[in-house]
């Protein structure tokens, strides 16, 4: 066998490797900065508890970490490649264990400590960041910092988040699922090409998508004949039934399930979001929620086609519903769950269609976004249909705002709106009717509305008054093929006399008996129409106010670290009815946990218990402190997603969440 010569790749024991007196490491200068943020950690942590609590055969792989002996340095330093995040972390986390036993356990202190620091000198540590931040991960590590020093690098972040769950009881849990982590160190020689490896190892072949993923967490840790099993019994049925669709079933299903919005751009949403409801997958469990998942992909193939429901009304309801997309799928799944268990529920499923359509043609007719609504809906409607109702209601534009955006603005989803008016039961793309500009949006120069004066002898204010008209609801139809053909570029005089008449569309024969088209007719025509318009797409018959503009505390987005402009994320925040001029989520995060403090002091006291903060009974480690009382201490430390997801757990224990609103401002609503 011939042996490579440039490149020499070793399976190890990560905490061994990095004991050894020899591993001392340096980040080159070209390396990015650390980017690992809390949700990184945790998962990290959970996957060490997990090897900590399994048979000692078990061990966690890490991946591959790439070196190369640095040629500058006579020591043998190592210059990291390719794992500085992991390795990183590695050491905030063995940093806050070493200081949370250091006073206690001296033993396990000696041990973790020959991790972090290199033996001939205890004031060097074993990893020496890129020299911009070398500092402050020198702080962090070695427990060094001073009182005028800032706290506020990702380092501090996540060590102030690791020091925070590892409690001195559970350290020896943490130490020996540590110490069970093992990687590839492959160490480069100096004929190697560093970046053509790392570009091997980084980029070959596409990375797994979110279902993917899914599919192997689901899979791995059952025998062959298990894997069969849930295979054929249920992975391929969920597959054929969702087709292309299945990374959106996913996503769906997991909103309908969580009630919470599920992240999808730029890191794996979906598949952490199905990580955190199904921890834990033994056979017998597995059997029980993949037989849930199989059904809710059968809901999902009649949502995608409603051809395969047999009920005529739900079905053209279905149809009608997907005008708009799939965005509300997943408040639709839990409704004909229940449909088809109780089929006494059929009003029920075909009013929330209903009003789900006009939800969102309402709100887009008004110039609203339907972004980021259906979470919210699904948490209402877990509560019941009358709250469901209430909370469609609240979001949803008055008649008023109905009826100046119609005679205002663009007609959106026309066809769709169109075909209900005229009492057409065929969705827009099933039928041969066309859509019909009366006054078109390019006239020629000789077209007339009157047939006495053309296009050409009109001033530039009728012009533009006719333009702006032109795709509003008052100046639209609907037309069989052929006439439409006929209708192409004619003058209305002509239309209204020879081609309208002759049409099996109510809309257009009522234009027959029009004397003249102008703005003053096509405002006239949106006003009536409009009145129709409200009665099909009506709002629940439930008062409550019209708050477009607030989203709820649940709903509100997460961000990674301080972005640019975090201090007026928002214009105001709506708490239980109270108007607080509160900006961002630091300051919201300080004031929701004092307030709970004092008024509902179990929901943080048990909310911080089971997260492992950010209350605690002492200041236990140097940062950010602000005092509940002489002896709770809430920790300020934490990065804005963090905070945003303590505050939204701690209102949820002491069930406010859903009175909670935010107002984002012009620069929250820009942040990235």
């Amino acid at each position: 066998m011939v042996s490579a010569t440039n490149v020499d790749a070793t399976a190890v024991n990560t905490v061994g490797w990095l004991s050894s007196p020899e591993t001392s490491i340096v980040v080159p200068v070209y390396q990015r900065q650390y980017r690992w943020d809390i949700g990184g950690c945790e998962q990290l942590l959970a996957d060490i508890r997990a090897v900590a609590d399994s048979d000692d055969r078990q061990m966690h792989f890490i991946g591959s970490i790439l070196s190369a002996v640095n040629t500058e340095d006579p020591s043998g330093e190592l210059v990291l490649i390719d794992g500085q995040q992991r390795i990183t972390t590695l050491m905030l986390l063995a940093a806050a264990l070493h200081h949370t036993v250091r006073a206690t356990l001296p033993e396990m202190a000696a041990e973790v400590e020959r991790v972090l620091v290199r033996a001939a000198d205890p004031s060097r540590t074993k990893l020496r960041p890129h020299r911009a931040w070398a500092a402050a991960f020198r702080a962090v590590v070695l427990d060094a910092h001073s009182d005028d020093d800032a706290r506020d690098t990702r380092f501090d972040d996540n060590y102030s988040f690791f020091r925070s769950q590892v409690s001195l009881e559970e350290a020896p849990r943490i130490w020996r699922g540590l110490q069970k982590l093992e990687h590839v160190s492959i160490t480069l020689g100096a004929g190697a090409n560093a970046q053509q490896i790392f570009e091997s190892l980084n980029s070959t072949g596409e990375p797994l998508r979110d279902h993917e993923l899914i599919h192997n967490y689901v899979l791995m840790g059952l025998s062959h004949d298990e894997q069969t099993e849930i295979e054929d019994g249920f992975w391929v049925p969920i597959e054929q039934n969702t087709g292309d669709a299945i990374a959106a079933f996913w996503r769906h299903y997991l909103v309908m399930r969580t009630g919470r919005e599920v992240a999808t751009v730029g890191e794996r949403g979906v598949y952490d979001a199905f990580r955190a409801e199904f921890p834990r997958l033994d056979l017998a469990q597995l059997r029980s929620d993949a037989a849930e998942w199989k059904a809710y992909s059968e809901i999902y193939r009649v949502l995608l086609d409603p051809a395969h429901e047999s009920d005529r009304d739900i079905a053209r309801q279905i149809g009608f519903l997907n005008t708009f997309g799939r965005g509300m799928y997943p408040l639709v799944m839990r409704a004909y769950g229940d449909y088809l268990t109780d089929a006494a529920q059929k009003p029920q499923l075909v009013r929330t269609l209903e009003y789900v359509q006009a939800l969102q043609l309402r709100r887009t007719v008004v110039g609203l976004t339907n972004e980021r609504l259906v979470a919210r809906l699904c948490r209402s409607r877990s509560i019941g249909q009358d709250e469901l109702e209430r909370a469609i209601s609240r979001i949803t534009p008055s008649d008023e705002r109905v009826r100046v955006g119609l005679k205002y603005s663009e007609l959106p989803h026309a066809a769709y709106v169109l075909h209900r008016l005229a009492g057409i039961d065929a969705p827009a793309g099933a039928s041969d009717l066309e859509l019909e500009w009366i006054f078109p949006p390019a006239p020629s120069q000789a077209w007339s509305g009157d047939g006495s004066r053309e296009w050409s002898q009109y001033t530039e204010d009728e012009q533009n008054s006719h333009r702006a008209l032109a795709k509003t609801l008052g100046n639209l139809t609907l037309l069989e093929e052929g006439l439409a053909e006929r209708a192409a570029d004619r003058s209305f005089p002509e239309k209204r006399d020879t081609v309208y008449p002759r049409s099996a569309v109510n809309l257009s024969t009522e234009l027959a008996s029009v004397p003249a088209w102008n703005t003053a007719a096509i405002s006239a025509r949106s006003s009536a129409l409009g009145e129709s318009f409200i009665e099909i797409w009506a709002k629940p018959p439930v008062v409550a106010i019209d708050d477009d503009g607030l989203t709820p505390i649940l709903d509100a987005k997460r961000r990674r670290g301080w972005p640019r402009g975090w201090q007026r994320e928002w214009d105001y925040v709506e708490y239980c009815g109270e108007h607080w001029e509160v900006y961002d989520v630091k300051y919201l995060f300080n004031r929701v946990f004092k307030r709970l403090w004092a008024d509902s002091r179990e929901s943080v006291v048990a909310f911080s218990a089971r997260r492992g903060g950010p209350v605690y009974g002492a200041q236990s480690w140097n940062g950010q402190w602000d005092a509940l009382d002489d002896a709770h201490f809430l920790y300020m430390g934490w990065d804005s997603r963090y905070m945003l997801t303590a505050l939204q757990g701690v209102l949820d224990e002491a069930g406010l969440a859903s009175e909670v609103f935010v107002k984002y401002s012009y620069t929250g609503n820009a942040m990235p």
